[in-house]
């Protein structure tokens, strides 16, 4: 975790806004397990640096953290909602359905999904079509759309290694395991030719897709409902495994597990700026602005999050891996005046 001190006046100004009393004290944050770390780090340095308790954050997946902010207002809901992929249309009707209408949509900057296995293991080289012809539960052989029996990666692609296929990917709660179904299941479907032969199979379009993004169910594809450390438990206690993790994780434990590429790209904070790297997404939080004048705190703790000093490319959330957004002067300014969502 940084310990990285913030000793900048222009973010102690902040906190000269008044604070009304409330029977909470403390903002609470809950969600995608991919931005707990830098939330985390954010809460613990607003703490340290601002004249307000340290927020609360809790993870439990983009999904349920959505959920919970969707309950409705007041002291007994959660005031930001944690995210590793947009609000849903159906989940922002949920919310205006129990009164939560005037909500802030805050990006905070880019991460990478990677694919890592035990740094004492093989060197894997993925492409989408590798993941999609080990992990879907039917794929094409010969012409025929068939039950997925495949048992080792090299059976595959046989350029690949001898090791039996045992992913562990983020569980269904989880905002990752929407990007992973979209950029990796749905592309390798796509480019392995198996949608076209769904659909000539007899398949409509959506059959067709459903099939592309319905995973085994026969232990090859083991779903973590946890967040990325119980995937690593996975992997410590079977080295054979590999996970899908968010590249700052997996940055952060180089000395136990190996990343892999994907179209022949590394992972790296600089491809996933760049947009080398195919498998990277936007990291959000939402906040409910109907709560600024109800919770202490919680307006500066917004600005102080998306400030330069704390997710700018030299902050301490970009020491721990997030890839700062090109944008974010626009997403001050947006908080900054008090934009919602339309």
């Amino acid at each position: 975790m940084s310990t990285v001190k913030v000793t900048v006046s222009a973010l102690a100004v902040i906190a000269a806004s008044a604070t009304t009393a409330a029977a909470r004290d403390q903002i609470q944050v809950s969600g995608s397990s991919t931005v707990l770390p830098y939330s985390t780090i954010v809460a613990e340095l607003f703490g340290e640096n601002m004249d307000f308790p340290v927020p609360v954050v809790e993870s439990g997946g983009t999904g349920s953290g959505l959920q919970k902010f969707c309950e409705g207002v007041g002291e007994n809901t959660i005031d930001i909602a944690n995210a590793s992929r947009p609000m849903r249309d159906a989940e922002r009707e949920t919310c205006t359905a129990n009164g939560v209408t005037d909500i802030m949509e805050v990006r905070i900057g880019y991460d990478g999904i990677v694919f890592a296995n035990s740094a004492s293991g093989p060197d894997f080289a993925y492409t989408p079509a590798d993941w999609f012809n080990a992990l879907s539960a039917k794929v094409v052989r010969d012409g025929q759309v068939v039950d997925n029996t495949a048992a080792n990666w090299n059976e595959v692609n046989p350029d690949m290694p001898d090791q039996e296929i045992l992913a562990f990917i983020p569980g269904t709660k989880h905002g990752t395991r929407e990007v992973f179904e979209e950029k990796v299941i749905m592309a390798g479907c796509e480019e392995s030719g198996a949608m076209e032969a769904f659909v000539a199979s007899g398949m409509d379009e959506d059959a067709a897709e459903e099939a592309c993004t319905t995973l085994r169910t026969d232990g090859r594809a083991v779903d973590i409902d946890g967040d990325y450390t119980e995937t690593l438990a996975r992997i410590e206690s079977s080295p054979n495994g590999i996970g899908v993790f968010g590249l700052s994780f997996y940055e952060n434990n180089t000395d136990k597990l190996k990343v892999g590429t994907i179209g022949g790209v590394t992972p790296s904070t600089e491809t996933i700026a760049s947009g080398e790297y195919p498998v990277s997404r936007p990291l959000f939080f939402y906040v409910k602005t109907a709560h600024f004048d109800v919770i202490p705190g919680l307006p500066e703790f917004v600005q102080f999050f998306v400030s330069d000093e704390i997710a700018g490319p030299d902050g301490p959330l970009a020491e721990y891996g997030l890839v700062s957004d090109p944008e974010l002067a626009a997403t001050q300014e947006a908080v900054a005046a008090g934009t919602t969502m339309q």
